[in-house]
């Protein structure tokens, strides 16, 4: 398949599945792959064909909507916005209520809901022995999802985990090491795209990085930032990607880590 007949098919299907084909600048080739192993399963000579496919039988388009989802994840990503978290921006919120309520939005294989809940037990439970996390996260993907509650991962996707947290939270020398159970308890997950269906807040924290906003077209973008800031309680905190930004003509929110891509409601508001 060449890449530019693939570009121009994604070109072509991008605004019918509100996505924006600039998101997919870095992953292009993933995605043309999978679209390569399509063809192949449907028996199409070429993207052509496939097109012909998708003007008449409407569930394709469910299809293709799934081979374009990007599932690249891991362990403490961004540590700058964990370390941030960790030490400045959750105490603060503890200080003023013990219960902690996040809410993981697009969580592909669990290695971000994993990464808040070790941070929550080894980095914030030592100072406030008294929190408790309540966590969910929300997957559209449901093989993904599974990945997620199996909770073992490859040890590169553990690297950027503080060496301590990694040894304590993942025990052994497997290839493949389980996370333990006791950094399951208060995680909850559910198979649910962020484009049907929210979660009910009011949330401390949401974490929507790296889907929404890189992905989606800009109107869609506006739509599901109104949407997870209706469900953040006072003082709550949205996290993105570090490459990202919010859409312009969306919700006016002000930065609370500096240039880190951690936002909150004006209190004027």
């Amino acid at each position: 398949m060449k890449d530019d007949d693939c570009t121009e098919l994604l070109r072509w299907a991008a605004p019918r599945l509100r996505l924006r084909l600039e998101g997919f600048h870095r992953v292009r080739g993933q995605v043309c792959k999978r679209l390569g192993r399509r063809l192949h399963a449907l028996g199409l000579p070429h993207l052509a064909a496939y097109r012909e496919r998708l003007d008449s039988d409407p569930e394709e388009w469910a299809v293709l909507d799934a081979l374009c989802r990007v599932t690249i994840s891991r362990f403490y990503r961004d540590a700058r916005v964990f370390d941030a978290l960790r030490d400045e921006l959750l105490p603060a919120l503890l200080e003023s209520s013990p219960v902690l309520r996040v809410w993981s939005a697009g969580c592909a294989s669990g290695e971000e809901p994993y990464t808040v809940s070790i941070l929550f037990r080894l980095g914030l439970l030592p100072r406030f022995p008294r929190a408790r996390l309540e966590l969910v996260a929300t997957e559209a993907d449901g093989a993904l999802l599974a990945r997620a509650r199996k909770g073992c991962y490859p040890r590169g996707t553990l690297r950027e985990l503080p060496a301590d947290w990694r040894t304590e939270a993942f025990p052994g020398s497997d290839t493949e090491p389980c996370l333990t159970p006791e950094y399951r308890n208060g995680l909850i997950f559910l198979h649910e795209d962020l484009r049907a269906r929210m979660q009910e807040g009011p949330f401390q924290l949401v974490l929507c990085r790296n889907v929404a906003f890189t992905y989606f077209a800009p109107s869609l973008q506006r739509e599901v930032l109104a949407g997870l800031v209706a469900r953040l309680a006072p003082g709550g905190l949205l996290v993105i990607g570090t490459r990202e930004s919010l859409p312009e003509g969306g919700v006016d929110l002000e930065r609370v880590a500096g240039a880190l891509p951690v936002f909150r409601v004006p209190v004027s508001r």
